[in-house]
């Protein structure tokens, strides 16, 4: 079985790149190139779902939207 998940990448100030999977709250990782973090991403999705069986289907990606707010 197989499903696919939306990922938001960012890269921070240490030069890593950080995903998470919006859909499996608490589901991230982190690695200093892309190839790396889709392997590790891929793994941590497995481990997610291996504790967490009730995964909701229904969600629809939408997109990300920049929000700027002067503080």
């Amino acid at each position: 079985m197989s499903r696919k998940f939306n990922v938001i990448i960012e890269k921070d100030e240490d030069g890593y790149y950080v995903g998470l999977v919006p859909d499996l709250p608490g589901c991230h990782s982190q690695a200093k190139s892309l190839d790396e973090l889709q392997k590790r991403l891929k793994e941590a999705i497995r481990l997610y779902l291996e504790v967490e069986k009730d995964i909701p289907e229904n969600r629809h990606f939408i997109g990300i939207q920049q929000i700027e707010v002067a503080w």
